[in-house]
């Protein structure tokens, strides 16, 4: 904390890191009774209430017209007005349906973001005691608090605002609504002492908004109130990143598609003009090409495929999707950035062993420990035991009953130890069985300094490969009436060492084997030691490497462990990662970890997250474990499989045509295809491309993260547009030469008919083979094809056909289609096992 820069006026985010109670009250202008009447007017005048900055609610219109800033809306509205001032009204209709459907999904998403305020809000203390003046305390609202105030704290109470402790008794803090930690934590007025360097959480002396006291009394001084607090400032409105995976993917081709369409029309205008004389007649036939190139059903293929994953994912493992294209950038996740605590590990310690003098094992260590646990519980009447005197009691089962409790010498912050006095073995005697940090123990034992160092030696390496350390010593004194005091912690025995690890999670091992099969890599942000992050890594099967600390400078070096990190940090390295090409996901539940969740492609929170965490990410999961991430991950490249098949086929089929559709119309003496035949064409095509969205791709899809890259991708499109150009003009060809000469090309229902029925074979044939990952024609994608097929052989014969100007092909030219349609799947067999 003592890093931070003070914010100005009173901003106390990091002033007081270091500082001493008299330094603090200087600095504020107070004194240890607070501030007079007087004064605490003109400061809240000075600074405001201690409230929640207001946030504004955005109306429904303009949450609609901001869905138009997405460019794909915005061109096929241009292009729907076009085609209703030219009299298409067909197609101007389903165009502007599919842009008010955009629109309305779109903002609805954006609205639930102004729900945070209001969950936030039950957070901050309604009332606060105060001191004004007098010994005597009085209740006002919290929100008249400001800095330099003095407030009296107890069981229950809702911290009001950010303090630093003058006196405490007993004090622990529940801070999950900041760090996301569900024990307790100690605090107390004696100094700044040990914490994780730069993480103000961890500070013994500071308490937060938004925390509440578990148990214990205080007096502290108010540091910062409103939009200076800590919980404040994490609440900040969420900007989510530019340039996420959905944008650098799906926005990213439709900005190139959106400059061929802008570019047909009047390519097909001055082309017809130049060389066939034809003037505004023909812009029905350009708008029409237009539209041919669009994937009209790209907005409403993406929502459902999005929408359908996000419903099961919900259904079948409790994982929420507040954000559909969260969705889609799930499955294109390769880095995963999580915390240790509650995600790798639960978030209690276990006993890793007990360590003689000698540096062996020692299972007699544990027992004196747990002994001293279970006689400081009952001597001292706490109302449960911390989270370390619970894990020697589970291991060590039933002890201390054995003996007889007489005193115990509870734990102080300042001695770092406590002691249990019990019945010693013989008659007359006591035995004093100490327990504490390993400095202090050592201190008060009967030791050459020689030996001691030693043993300071022994704990600083097992404190170096990642464990927590308590130390034991006993003594034996005369049976005396009097109370036990600190000062009889002297001349002890040292016993050994226990050694304490972090609980693994359950399913851990088994979720990170998972993710990395899938490509996806996992970075541990924490704010532990990198010997406790890297030990937590290699039990679970991790490699950490060589775990780093972010620097002050902004360096993020390349690391699988992220040590020591504050919230800053952890924003920093998920921005360093995604500046470096990689999409990133991030798990946190942390008011603390909102700034990483805002900076990820992905914010990942669990249900039992703090209500800024659940607001700043875009997925909520059921329960903290990888297990969830990974069935996420699974559903979101099923849904990107789904979306990229679509494009491909829609997009390679679309530019075949269109490009076939521009040289018959330069060649041929009339349109190659009349408005209303390409728009029932187009209405045919979009239907079938619907079973995309019900579809399930192989599994060779989860074997990697999926990322469309927009140049890769329209490569690989052309290709396969100018192949499917090639049939088309093959058609064209057969039409010419194949069946009655040259002169059949004057024929125009027989050749649009041809043409008709050609694209929509070559349509079923390209949305079988270009489906990801498998070929099989099975399931709904199958039968969509089927029916596409049935609909090309059937339609031109039928009264339908002939309404719209087409009419029954002579026998003759189906082998040869045939013949047409074979060479191409051979031809397009190569290409697709090259898709991206």
């Amino acid at each position: 904390m003592a890093s931070e820069e003070p914010t100005e006026g009173v901003g106390v985010r990091g002033a007081d890191g270091d500082a001493t109670v008299l330094e603090t009250l200087r600095r504020l202008d107070t004194r240890p009774r607070g501030l007079t009447e007087d004064e605490a007017v003109g400061r809240l005048a000075e600074y405001g209430e201690n409230t929640l900055p207001e946030t504004s609610t955005v109306a429904w219109p303009r949450l609609l017209l901001t869905g138009l800033k997405d460019p794909f809306t915005c061109v096929l509205l241009c292009l729907g007005l076009v085609s209703a001032l030219v009299s298409t009204w067909g197609t101007a209709t389903v165009i502007l349906a599919l842009v008010a459907v955009s629109c309305v999904l779109r903002a609805s998403g954006e609205r639930r973001a102004d729900r945070s305020v209001a969950a936030l809000r039950d957070l901050i203390a309604g009332t606060a005691t105060v001191v004004r003046g007098t010994a005597a305390g009085r209740e006002i609202p919290a929100a008249e608090l400001v800095p330099g105030d003095v407030i009296r704290l107890g069981p229950g109470d809702l911290v009001p605002a950010d303090v630093r402790l003058l006196r405490s008794r007993g004090l622990t803090v529940h801070q999950a609504a900041l760090t996301g930690e569900s024990q307790p934590v100690a605090k107390h007025a004696d100094g700044p002492g040990e914490g994780v360097p730069g993480s103000p959480f961890t500070a013994p002396h500071l308490c937060f908004q938004g925390s509440d006291i578990a148990s214990g009394t205080a007096t502290a001084v108010v540091l910062a109130t409103g939009a200076r607090t800590r919980f404040a400032a994490a609440h900040a409105p969420p900007a989510r990143p530019t340039g996420n995976a959905f944008d650098r993917s799906v926005h990213g081709i439709s900005w190139v598609l959106i400059r061929f369409m802008l570019l047909t029309p009047p390519l097909v205008l001055m082309a017809n003009a130049a060389l066939r004389d034809r003037g505004l007649e023909t812009l029905p036939f350009a708008v029409a090409v237009a539209v041919g190139l669009t994937p009209e059903m790209l907005p409403v293929i993406v929502t459902t495929c999005l929408a359908r994953g996000a419903a099961l994912l919900a259904r079948s493992h409790n994982v929420i999707v507040k954000r559909l294209p969260a969705l889609h950038d799930l499955g294109a996740v390769d880095i995963l950035c999580v915390d240790k605590t509650g995600t790798l590990t639960q978030d209690r310690p276990v006993v890793e062993r007990g360590i003689g003098p000698d540096g062996g094992d020692d299972d007699e260590v544990v027992r004196w420990a747990a002994v001293q646990a279970w006689w400081t519980l009952q001597l001292a009447e706490l109302p449960a035991p911390d989270a370390l005197d619970e894990a020697l009691l589970d291991e060590a089962g039933a002890v201390g009953e054995e003996y007889d409790g007489v005193d115990t010498v509870p734990f102080d912050p300042g001695r770092r130890l406590a002691t249990a006095v019990v019945r010693g073995p013989r008659p007359g005697t006591h035995l004093l069985v100490t327990k504490g940090a390993v400095d202090d123990v050592l201190a008060r034992c009967d030791l050459t300094e020689t030996e001691r160092e030693r043993l300071r030696k022994l704990a600083a390496t097992e404190a170096d490969d990642g464990l927590r350390l308590l130390a034991v010593a006993t003594a034996q004194r005369p049976a005396r009436t009097r109370p036990y005091t600190p000062a009889d912690e002297r001349g002890l025995t040292f016993r050994g060492l226990v050694a304490f690890r972090d609980a693994l999670a359950p399913s851990a091992a088994d979720a990170l084997r998972g993710l990395a099969e899938r490509g996806v890599f996992v970075r541990v942000l924490t704010g532990d030691a990198p010997g406790t992050a890297a030990r937590a890594c290699r039990d679970l099967g991790l490699d950490p490497g060589e775990p780093v600390t972010p620097g002050a400078d902004g360096d993020v070096p390349e690391a699988t462990v992220y040590a020591r990190c504050t919230p800053e940090d952890k924003a920093r390295v998920v921005a360093a990662l995604r500046e470096r090409g990689h999409t990133v996901g991030f798990l946190g539940d942390g008011v603390n970890d909102a700034p990483a969740l805002r900076a990820a492609d992905v914010g990942i929170a669990p249900r039992t997250a703090c209500a800024v965490a659940r607001e700043s990410a875009d997925v909520v999961l059921g329960e903290k474990e990888l297990t969830a991430v990974g069935h996420a991950v699974t559903a979101g490249r099923l849904s990107s499989g789904n979306i990229a098949s679509y494009l491909r086929v829609t997009l390679s089929s679309n530019l075949g045509n269109v490009l076939a559709m521009l040289s018959a119309g330069l060649l041929l003496p009339f349109l190659p295809m009349l408005p209303a035949q390409v728009l029932v064409q187009n209405l045919c095509f979009d239907a079938a491309q619907l079973a995309f969205a019900y579809d399930r791709p192989s599994t060779a899809v989860l074997r990697r993260p999926t990322v469309l890259r927009p140049r890769s991708f329209l490569a690989l499109i052309t290709g396969f547009g100018a192949l499917n150009a090639v049939a088309d003009l093959t058609t064209f060809g057969i039409l010419a030469y194949g069946l009655r000469g040259p002169d059949e090309v004057d024929d125009e229902a027989l050749f649009h008919s041809a043409w008709f029925t050609e694209n929509l074979l070559t349509q079923a044939l390209v949305m079988v083979l270009l489906r990801s990952g498998r070929h099989a024609v099975r399931g709904p994608v199958g039968w969509a094809a089927a029916a596409l097929v049935t609909v090309g052989l059937l339609l031109p014969p039928s009264p339908l056909g002939a309404a719209l100007g087409m009419t029954g092909l002579p026998l003759p030219y189906y082998p040869m289609l045939g013949a047409v349609l074979v060479l191409y799947a051979l031809a397009l067999r190569p290409l697709a096992r090259r898709q991206p």
